[in-house]
């Protein structure tokens, strides 16, 4: 299996080596992690030097599109230009806290999107409380391909993403008693699912409360399987087929 998405750092984690080595053990194959401001890209970077299994997309976070210069994105540039990463993200909008900052957002997704583009690289999206909005802005860039991360609205919503050409990522929160998320796997079927645990955060039962770790993909496979009523065999061969096909991993 292959988590999509996740974040590893020194500073979520003691011990990044046994986290890669139980992810192994439990039949996690590739990891993609995302460097999503100025220093993870950095360490994410140095990590997948020093691991066959990982996996990188880089990208600056809505989060800090009040920090982001023109040289930053430059930057941005010659590292997509200097390392051989594998999508663009995460990156999006989010208006969860407020949209004091929204142009400044929409500009910074706008320029990444350019980037994706130019590059011929996917994107990882980033969504919350930004809906229309963020539909709105990949529809300018219809060339550009990616995942919908850590997806949390409605079945209608997920069918246009498929529709425009992206892949749905499914995490921990499928897992959760209070989650209607299994409505979307039901509609949407196993051939659009990217599994990821975007941990260390959305830890899936019965670990919630827990730091995540790709080492739970598993159980996110086993929750998807029991929705669709298929083995999990099939729910890994397929989202395995799917993650490398997005991201043209070798």
């Amino acid at each position: 299996m292959i988590d999509t998405h996740c974040h590893i750092s020194i500073e979520d984690y003691d011990d990044i080596d046994l986290v890669i080595k139980e992810a192994l053990e439990s039949g996690i194959s590739k990891i993609i992690i995302s460097g999503c401001t100025k220093e993870s890209i950095v360490e994410s970077l140095k990590i997948s030097s020093n691991y066959s299994c990982i996996y990188v997309t880089i990208g600056y976070h809505p989060s800090e599109a009040d920090l982001i210069t023109t040289d930053d994105l430059l930057l941005l540039e010659k590292q997509i230009q200097s390392f051989p990463i594998v999508g663009i993200g995460e990156i999006g909008l989010d208006y969860h806290y407020g949209k004091e900052n929204i142009n400044k957002q929409k500009n910074l997704f706008r320029k990444q999107l350019e980037l994706a583009e130019k590059y011929h690289l996917p994107v990882v999206i980033h969504s919350r409380d930004a809906t229309e909005d963020t539909i709105s802005i990949l529809k300018e860039f219809p060339n550009v391909k990616g995942d919908i991360h850590c997806f949390s609205g409605s079945k209608e919503t997920a069918k246009i993403y498929i529709s425009m050409g992206y892949m749905i990522g499914i995490g921990g929160v499928v897992t959760f008693k209070n989650s209607n998320l299994y409505k979307v796997v039901e509609e949407i079927g196993i051939h659009s699912i990217l599994l990821e645990t975007d941990a260390p955060y959305l830890t899936p039962s019965p670990y919630r409360g827990t730091i995540n770790s790709s080492k739970y993909i598993p159980l996110i496979a086993e929750k998807i399987a029991d929705i669709l009523n298929i083995s999990i065999q099939e729910v890994s061969d397929i989202t395995t087929e799917n993650a490398t096909r997005l991201f043209d991993l070798k």
